[in-house]
């Protein structure tokens, strides 16, 4: 993953919405969401949640952790 793929998948996994990340970010939603497919991609993963469980798997998001 790139930097900002990696950037963004953390804070999906914390529970943003794509507004919210772009609003932190500063960056537009469908920019969020190219990078969203990007990671879902290089991770093989389908959709939103399989991408969050693998976030805790790997250890880039501890449990219990939320943003905000």
């Amino acid at each position: 993953l790139t930097p900002r793929e990696l950037e963004i998948w953390q804070l999906m996994a914390t529970g943003l919405d794509n507004a919210e990340i772009a609003d932190d970010l500063e960056i537009s939603v469908s920019t969020v969401k190219n990078h969203i497919t990007g990671v879902f991609t290089k991770l093989g993963v389908r959709d939103r949640a399989q991408a969050v469980i693998a976030a805790y798997e790997s250890g880039l998001v501890a449990a219990g952790h939320r943003s905000g």
